[in-house]
């Protein structure tokens, strides 16, 4: 769970992609103070949104798949919220993938893939940067067109867990009605499915 500072999805978006800035600054993603810094930050507006390439040292690489990290010829395009569920053709929608991980993937979102596969906590901090990056500015573009950026824990508990379709996800990490990676999953789901 989220500090108590991180109200709405809004500052989720911008809690996790402080945690990406921490991470890319070497001091890794679990060092509160300079995260919470970096967090008020970006919600006064003093770090852009846009800026993340400031400090993303890495780059993504066209020979290297974005989730295992193997170099091989055999990427294939991967969507990270999948074109199944609305996924727009967007270039902050998509990486590079190896076949193997394209197929373990399958339709799931990006949290939902990285907690079926580590459990939720790791998805809260282990998700590879970059594809978490693009992931979160194009989860930030589909909630601000829908108007979702102010949902806060009461909001998604009365409009949004009763139809979201990671509820049992939720449940099972004993996250249900609280704000999680998740939520950004299945708000953006509901909001894509809408627009």
């Amino acid at each position: 769970m989220p500090p108590s500072a991180v109200r709405t999805l809004q500052d989720l978006l911008y809690w996790q992609y402080a945690k990406i800035i921490s991470g890319s600054a070497g001091i890794g993603k679990r060092q509160y103070a300079f995260i919470m810094d970096r967090f008020v930050r970006l919600r006064k507006g003093e770090i852009a949104w846009d800026s993340i390439r400031e400090y993303v040292k890495e780059r993504e690489d066209p020979h290297e798949c974005i989730y295992c990290g193997l170099v091989t010829t055999n990427l294939t395009l991967e969507h990270l919220f999948p074109r199944a569920l609305h996924g727009p053709q967007d270039e902050k929608n998509a990486v590079w993938a190896c076949t193997s991980c394209n197929a373990s993937k399958g339709s799931r979102r990006l949290y939902e893939y990285w907690t079926a596969g580590h459990g939720l906590r790791e998805a809260k901090y282990g998700v590879p940067r970059i594809a978490e990056g693009k992931y979160l500015k194009l989860l930030h573009d589909v909630l601000g067109r829908s108007r979702l950026l102010d949902v806060d824990e009461a909001g998604l508990r009365s409009r949004f867990c009763p139809e979201c379709e990671l509820a049992a996800v939720c449940k099972e990490e004993g996250s249900m009605g609280q704000l999680s990676p998740l939520c950004l999953d299945g708000v953006a789901t509901i909001a894509l499915r809408a627009g």
